[in-house]
């Protein structure tokens, strides 16, 4: 049974910030405001503008300049340079040559020629939607709660209900110029309405300034959301039909998950590595568990933007598949991959045009789990993440329009012209080239020090998503902060992990997986540093250097090779060992034992990894005193007593002894890294790159 409650409030617009603000930055304070709440908007979603005098550079005179929101990006996030500004003089010239809805695709072409300014940035496809209502400021949103009435049956009776006739309707059709014109149409029709509601699409508000075109806009949405609230209550209604299962315990949906998400990972990116989001909100548990689930999720989505991000529809893994165990799961994955991809293809030829681009990759971004909650999967993380807040998007949608009348997806041959429109595929050949490591995970163990904040630092640059093992859990949450700060908070997680730990190493795997779905690339990096005369060698000392740089090793290593043969896409580990793996240094025998078992340790990985396309290489510091954490204990000292030099004079002396006379830095350990971990190294295997500035003593033989 529904009961009433009262939502948040929506965000409130601070009129003494906004009194300081000149017309552009008062249209983006605007923007920001209503992208900040995602019941307004979805991310990416809707857009706003403004019509602003201004004077043309060419003339002098004041012209009426359209700054509308251009081509991509997100009203919440969005800065000034994310406006396309227009001559409205020229936007309302092209409706003499406009030749019909037959050819309306073609009017896109000629936006550029309306620019004012020069501006770059290129016009969306609504920019006519915004330009041919007779208001200074409009806002399109797409709102959860006014799409669940566009996705009703009965979707134009009831705005008229609802609203009292105060925001009007129309039916669907996709956005473009002949929308603009619709609109235009419409509203000159209806000149005393506040707001236009489209079938299975969005909403359209406006107003004098942008403070009432705000508040109009938040007052309308507020005004549907109290609406079904209370015709839920009224009505009694049950979501979904009802929930016929419950939720696995936490403990067991991360088991499993670690267990399922791998495999599927792996035999969904043949054609490409991608990564995962996991989503176990209560609105997805809800609609998992719920008796409605299989009919509703087969109907597909409504909104443009919904499937445009996660295909028309999902695919659900019953709890009879993600059961299973090893090649038996592996299997039945593969035949509900295979399934569906097998449908998309036809959904492609049953509704393809003679011009229609190729059809595009096969796989479900969205998969639903009884039980467990919701997969996304997507070439980037931020990309995955955003494709599952749109269905959540969707799944509002459902429940408030199929518990009050009855939910009605975008017809099948509608969303296969949206998604395969020529202008969306321009959009997407547009897009600049992905880096070299966009897609995969590297897992760098000792992330938080000096060696391992380099090397992590370094594959982010490339695109990767980075999970940093320490068990400084203090310079790992420091860590974590700044590089989330620098390249996003996707892309960094943090697990704090004893790399002696049989569990704590295979917990932190698991947490990796559940985060990104897997594992690409492993570096590990843990280390430590001893020195001690062989008398003075106590076996303590002797068991940290092997428990850590040896056992951890093989344990984080180990952990790795599992999860990389569950994927069956290959993998990349990278060891960073030692100089002294190769050649013994003075007074360091406990060190130089563990860095040569390291070694023979990455040989054994290259040799039983090769058939499965996983490699195993060693990068061979030497002397990285700048920057790294080994020198901050009783090391340097030690090592300065060893090789009787003062320990302010280390640097110079690990300098000079080289064949090349450079001192290494951790920047030059990242840079070796990241060649190997790269399809740069994909034909290395079994391979040492030293990195010490030349040590005769220690070349690979």
């Amino acid at each position: 049974m529904t009961t009433l409650s009262t939502p948040p409030a929506f965000p409130i617009w601070n009129a003494e910030h906004a009194a300081t603000l000149n017309a552009p930055a008062l249209l983006l304070y605007r923007s920001n405001l209503l992208g900040s709440d995602l019941r307004i908007t979805n991310y990416g979603g809707g857009n706003t503008s403004a019509k602003i005098a201004q004077k043309d550079l060419l003339t002098g005179q004041d012209v009426q300049v359209l700054w509308v929101k251009g081509s991509g990006g997100d009203v919440g996030s969005m800065k000034l340079d994310g406006f396309s500004t227009l001559y409205m003089d020229k936007l309302n010239a092209l409706q003499a040559i406009y030749r019909g809805p037959a050819h309306e695709d073609e009017m896109v072409a000629y936006l550029p020629h309306c620019t004012f300014n020069l501006n770059p940035r290129a016009a969306s496809i609504d920019t006519p939607l915004h330009a041919y209502l007779p208001f200074a400021h409009v806002d399109h949103m797409h709102p959860d709660a006014v799409i669940a009435i566009a996705a009703m049956a009965d979707s134009e009776a009831l705005t008229e209900q609802i609203f009292e006739g105060t925001v009007g309707w129309l039916p669907w059709r996709k956005p473009g110029f002949e929308l603009g014109l619709m609109l235009q149409r419409y509203q000159a029709a209806h000149p005393d309405q506040r707001g236009l509601v489209l079938a299975g699409h969005g909403l359209f508000t406006w107003g004098a300034d942008s403070q009432s075109c705000y508040k109009n806009t938040v007052g309308v949405i507020a005004h549907a959301q109290d609406w079904l609230s209370r015709e839920r209550v009224a009505r009694k209604a049950v979501s979904f039909g009802g929930a016929v299962r419950a939720s696995l315990g936490a403990h067991e949906q991360d088991a499993t998950l670690a267990r399922v998400l791998p495999v599927l990972r792996g035999l969904a990116s043949k054609s490409g590595h991608k990564l995962m989001n996991v989503d176990r909100s209560a609105t997805v548990m809800e609609f998992v568990n719920s008796r409605d689930l299989a009919p509703l999720a087969a109907m597909g989505t409504s909104c443009p933007d919904h499937f445009l991000r996660t295909k028309i529809r999902p695919l659900i893994l019953e709890e009879s598949v993600y059961t299973l165990q090893g090649a038996a799961l592996a299997a039945a994955l593969d035949e509900k991959l295979v399934g569906y991809r097998a449908d998309y293809a036809a959904y492609y030829e049953r509704c393809k045009r003679a011009d229609s681009p190729a059809l595009r990759d096969a796989n479900p971004v969205i998969i639903l789990l009884p039980g467990i909650g919701m997969v996304s999967i997507a070439k980037d993380k931020a990309t995955a993440r955003i494709a599952g807040e749109f269905y959540i998007n969707a799944i509002n949608v459902m429940r408030d329009a199929n518990a009050i009348n009855t939910y009605v997806g975008l017809p099948e041959q509608e969303a296969f012209d949206i998604e395969y429109w020529l202008l969306e595929e321009a959009k997407l050949q547009r897009m600049p080239k992905a880096k070299p490591l966009v897609g995969k995970v590297a897992l760098v163990t000792g992330g938080a020090g000096g060696i391992g904040r380099a090397i992590v630092e370094r594959q982010l640059q490339e695109g990767v998503c980075a999970v940093l093992l320490d068990i400084d859990a203090e310079a790992l949450e420091s860590t974590v902060a700044e590089f989330s700060k620098k390249f996003g908070k996707d892309v960094v997680r943090g697990v704090v992990c004893d790399v002696t730990s049989e569990d704590s190493v295979i917990a932190a795997f698991a947490k990796a997986t559940v985060e990104f779905g897997g594992v690409d690339i492993l570096v590990s990096n843990a280390g430590i540093a001893s020195a001690a005369p062989v008398e003075d060698t106590t076996l303590a000392l002797w068991m940290r250097n092997q428990n850590i740089l040896a056992t951890g090793y093989f344990l984080v290593g180990r952990e790795a090779f599992r999860l990389m043969k569950a994927q069956a896409a290959g993998g990349s580990m990278v060891f960073i060992a030692s100089k002294n793996g190769m050649v013994a240094s003075n007074q360091a025998i406990a060190y130089c034992a563990a860095k040569a078992a390291e070694i023979q340790l990455s040989r054994s990985f290259a040799l039983e990894g090769a058939p499965l396309g996983i490699r195993c290489n060693v990068v061979n510091p030497d002397a990285v005193i700048r920057g790294s954490k080994i020198w901050t204990g009783t090391w340097s000292q030690e090592r300065a007593a060893a090789n009787k030099v003062g320990e302010e004079d280390l640097e110079a002396f690990y300098r000079d002894r080289s064949m090349l006379k450079r001192s290494v830095f951790p920047e030059d350990i990242a840079e070796a890294t990241y060649f190997l971990a790269s399809e740069l190294a994909a034909k290395s295997t079994g391979n040492i790159l030293n990195v010490d500035a030349g040590n005769l003593a220690a070349f690979p033989r």
